[in-house]
């Protein structure tokens, strides 16, 4: 035990003091730290600014002096302060609190600065071939956005019809996204607000009625109630996939690494003069296995850091945090013990592809299924596929964090299958590591490394 203890010890020094180690430790952090500082300004849309003219084509008559007043800045201003104010009802708690007290200034700053656009009315038989012609002239004073061509049915029903018409719209090539949006909303705005006054109704009576804020909901549970958020429930299982991938990966590829480049340097043979190959894997597991755990805790406290800053603890579930450690360690003791014996096996790092490929798929697989499970956590697919290794260990994390946990024996009856399957994951990769640690010349498939488990 004592040699067990001095290989892992050895491992995790070795491993945590390189650069490589640290500067990967840093790269998720660094990035969501960069993001938060760089991408307000990339994403900025103060500095776009829609300007520029519109032209028109209306035969109705109706459509033009609508739109022309809705494309006046204070009332433009305004409706975007509307559209602040309805966003930011649906948004949660948490989100109004980091856009500040006043809403509208914040998601008015988020569209960006109040479009300046020109509307140049057409007579209704204006050639529409010649007004395309219009968008592409090269010499322009002021940037030629779109040509808007009102359909006659568009205010009034046409006889035995249902529904109304709308509107073509042209653009120039290479017209911004933003601005085509901006246009074609001030386009709805102005045919909504033409048919009510063609009816002789009232806009803001009829927007009265409509208008139903949203109300956040409270959800109800044995112990107390507390306020819904949705976002939450969705992100917190992706969060806790995530960390147990993490986990797994750094420990596991530093596993498959570390063994190949001791066997390809032959430095593999001087560890066996002093140290069993049992004693060699056993200790070698055991060190990668605190730097998992030690990754593991630093971005889980960063995780928990953020959801305090959030105000948004209370709705964590701490006992989580117990299985999230259970489940890695089950899970990191299943691959970390097969990519070392993968490592063992061959030469070289690119004959390892081809037999990590299958590990990989099941380490991807709950991760692909991360949406339906995590949105029907208790159905059949999701209660079957927590209970066959060794994809259960990730799939029963998935259900634990979702807004619907499942009952507590259902959780346990997981970990001891994937206690089972860390047995016999062990088991195989012991007998592999013991025989291919010295076998040289073509790498082994499957079914070699299956008939070394079986003589060994």
């Amino acid at each position: 035990m004592k040699k067990v203890l001095q290989i892992a010890q050895r491992e995790f020094i070795v491993t945590v003091s390189n650069k490589a180690f640290l500067i990967g430790l840093l790269i998720l952090p660094g990035m969501i730290a960069l993001f938060a500082l760089i991408g307000p300004r990339v994403f900025n849309m103060q500095n776009f600014k829609v300007e520029g003219e519109i032209r028109i084509v209306d035969p109705t008559g109706i459509v033009s002096p609508e739109l022309k007043s809705t494309l006046e800045k204070r009332k433009d201003s305004a409706r975007r302060a509307d559209e602040a104010r309805r966003a930011m009802e649906k948004a949660p708690a948490a989100v109004r609190n980091i856009a500040g007290s006043v809403p509208d200034q914040a998601l008015q700053t988020a569209l960006g600065p109040v479009p300046n656009i020109a509307l140049v009315e057409r007579p209704a038989a204006a050639d529409i071939q010649q007004e395309k012609a219009w968008l592409l002239e090269d010499k322009q004073e002021q940037k030629h956005l779109a040509l808007v061509v009102i359909r006659t049915d568009s205010v009034a029903l046409a006889e035995g019809k249902t529904e109304y018409g709308s509107y073509d719209l042209y653009v120039p090539k290479g017209l911004d996204d933003r601005a085509d949006t901006e246009i074609q909303q001030s386009l709805r705005d102005a045919l909504i607000n033409a048919r009510i006054r063609a009816r002789s109704l009232d806009r803001k009576t009829i927007d009265t009625i409509i208008q139903v804020p949203r109300v956040q909901s409270v959800t109800v549970t044995k112990d107390n109630e507390r306020k819904t958020v949705g976002a939450f429930n969705f992100v917190l299982p992706a969060a806790v996939g995530m960390l147990l991938f993490i986990g797994v990966m750094t420990g596991g590829q530093s596993l498959l690494t570390s063994t190949v480049e001791e066997k390809s340097s032959r430095v593999i043979e001087v560890l066996l003069s002093a140290v069993s190959p049992m004693e060699l894997m056993a200790g070698k597991l055991l060190g990668q296995m605190f730097i998992s755990l030690l990754v593991m805790g630093i971005y889980m406290a960063l995780g928990l850091a953020t959801l305090t800053s959030l105000s948004l603890f209370g709705l964590f579930n701490p006992w989580l945090i117990v299985y999230i450690l259970i489940f890695s360690v089950i899970m990191y003791l299943i691959f970390g013990s097969l990519m070392m014996a993968i490592g063992a096996a061959v030469n070289e790092m690119r004959e390892a592809q081809g037999l990590m490929m299958p590990l990989m798929m099941m380490l991807m697989i709950p991760w692909f299924l991360w949406v339906p499970i995590s949105r029907d956590p208790n159905s059949t697919f999701s209660t079957v596929l927590s209970f066959i290794p060794p994809m259960n260990t990730f799939a029963m994390l998935l259900r634990m964090a979702s807004s619907a946990p499942p009952p507590w024996w259902q959780v346990w009856l997981s970990i001891g299958v994937g206690v089972a399957s860390v047995f016999g994951a062990i088991w195989f990769a012991a007998k592999v590591f013991r025989i291919g640690l010295l076998m040289y010349g073509k790498p082994p498939n499957f079914a070699t490394l299956i008939r070394w488990a079986r003589s060994a």
